[in-house]
């Protein structure tokens, strides 16, 4: 009896179980329906029947089909206009890509509905699903360090400059043709020394000081903290000055110059984009000061607005024609102050937020590839300029963009301004004159390049770039590295 007992109890909980079954089964086939209903309603363009559905089920607005097709990507396919406004109101999520890594966008494009595509493309959102924060740390890059004060307000007091030129303590550095005298290089022993600049004081460079053709530019004094009362007995008697800081630009010869060093190894960099790279945080930010500086001297030495000659005057920070009646001489004129040329560099990021675009310019190192880049245009915004650059060099059609840090880039003189920007395309077309390849690269695929490890297919430029930074950033906003 009890066994029949047991088997009956068995039979009723097979029966209750196979009726929740299909109960479940019937809620799954009625939303698949309702999807499907929903996707064929979005092909045909019955806006009524897509707002009813979405009415009941909000959830339907982002849920794909067959191939990964959503309601957004089978109405740009079809051209259908109100369809794709209704869709978007209700915050459908243009970004998502179907099966073949193609965007609502994309769609649209290919399918020539030039309507649909141009609003599609349209900016007015942050897309925080692939640029997920916009409370940015700052990040300080190479050669952004500043150590020097750099005492703008003292560069129009003559006195104070003179005082300064003749002290025992200031110190100077010696540039040729722009490029900085350092140490460094193999050691006796076969280590390699870290590279340094060469530092003089007065008496060493006085003689290149007094000559009429020496370009003198004041950098600005230390930002050394001043020695607290305990560390001297006579220290509350004196008051202590921080060195001050200049660059010559000489045009002697560089094998003279290099006379003057008495360390071992001292030279000037022939390569700058490679052996500037090499210097301490603290030096790099010296030398994207000085260069630029120098290189503006070097460019300038006759008024770009009547061809007259000019002279260096506010301690290095401007050139005066000397043409009394040249217009250049009245209001103030960017052709007599140092100038910089901005410059964006973005890293594209793909709709599905897990790849990234790079190019390679034929002059790159064999196998490196790197983030696009270009100057910004006059009257052009840097996001306007990311848009532009990016389809100019790439064809990928770029949606929001995100400022994420910036860095001097004394080569000679620009500020390369870094984003991260979102795809609104993925087809690649390269413009074949200043990008050679351009590829989308998956986020896994650049952690093992940034971490170097065994066998990468490609490289990416080196730490001190603010291209390898953002590519970093990115790789960073979901990676523990």
């Amino acid at each position: 009896m009890f066994l029949n007992a047991a088997r009956r109890i068995l039979q009723q909980g097979q029966k209750a179980t196979r009726g929740t079954g299909r109960m479940a089964s019937f809620h799954l086939l009625a939303k698949e329906d309702m999807l499907a209903n929903f996707l064929d309603s979005a092909s045909r363009g019955d806006l009524t029947q897509i707002s009813t559905l979405l009415s009941h089920s909000p959830s339907l607005i982002n849920q794909a089909g067959h191939s990964g097709w959503t309601a957004l990507m089978h109405a740009a396919r079809n051209g259908h206009l109100s369809v794709v406004e209704a869709l978007l109101s209700h915050g459908c999520d243009k970004f998502l890509v179907n099966g073949s890594s193609q965007t609502a966008y994309d769609i649209a494009r290919f399918w020539g509905h030039r309507h649909v595509s141009n609003l599609l493309a349209r900016t007015d959102d942050n897309c925080q699903r692939v640029l997920p924060t916009s409370d940015l740390i700052e990040q300080e890059n190479y050669f952004s360090r500043e150590t020097l004060d750099r005492l703008s307000a003292k560069r129009t007091d003559a006195a104070w400059l003179e005082d300064k030129r003749c002290d025992p303590n200031s110190v100077y550095l010696l540039f040729s043709n722009v490029r900085p005298m350092v140490s460094g290089g193999q050691e006796d022993d076969g280590t390699q020394a870290q590279t340094k600049l060469r530092r003089f004081r007065y008496e060493a460079v006085k003689d290149l000081i007094q000559n009429p053709a020496t370009v003198l530019v004041f950098l600005g004094v230390e930002k050394r903290k001043k020695p607290s009362p305990s560390s001297s007995s006579s220290s509350s008697q004196t008051t202590w000055d921080p060195p001050a800081w200049f660059a010559i630009n000489s045009d002697e010869e560089p094998a003279d110059l290099l006379k003057r060093c008495k360390e071992k190894n001292c030279f000037f960099p022939k390569i700058p984009n490679r052996d500037l790279l090499k210097l301490s945080e603290e030096d790099a930010g010296i030398v994207a000061q000085a260069c630029s500086l120098l290189a503006w001297h070097s460019r300038y030495a006759f008024c770009p607005t009547c061809g007259s000659g000019t002279k260096a005057e506010e301690a290095g920070y401007k050139r005066s024609c000397l043409n009394a009646t040249c217009r250049s001489q009245k209001g103030i004129h960017n052709t007599r102050y140092p100038r910089v040329d901005p410059v964006v560099i973005m890293l594209v990021i793909h709709p599905d937020g897990n790849q990234c675009l790079l190019g390679r310019k034929k002059v790159f190192p064999a196998g490196m590839f790197s983030c696009l880049s270009g100057f910004i245009e006059p009257g052009e915004t840097i996001e306007e300029a990311v848009r532009r650059e990016v389809e100019e060099e790439s064809g990928v059609k770029v949606g929001p963009v995100q400022y994420i840090s910036c860095q001097p880039w004394p080569m000679p003189s620009n500020l390369m301004i870094g984003c991260l920007a979102v795809a609104m395309s993925t087809e690649i077309q390269v413009d074949g004159n200043e990008i050679e390849d351009a590829r989308w690269f998956p986020r896994q695929q650049l952690i093992d390049v940034a971490l170097r490890r065994a066998g990468p297919a490609f490289s990416i430029p080196p730490t001190q770039t603010i291209a390898h930074q953002l590519i970093r950033h990115w790789i960073g906003m979901t990676s523990n590295l």
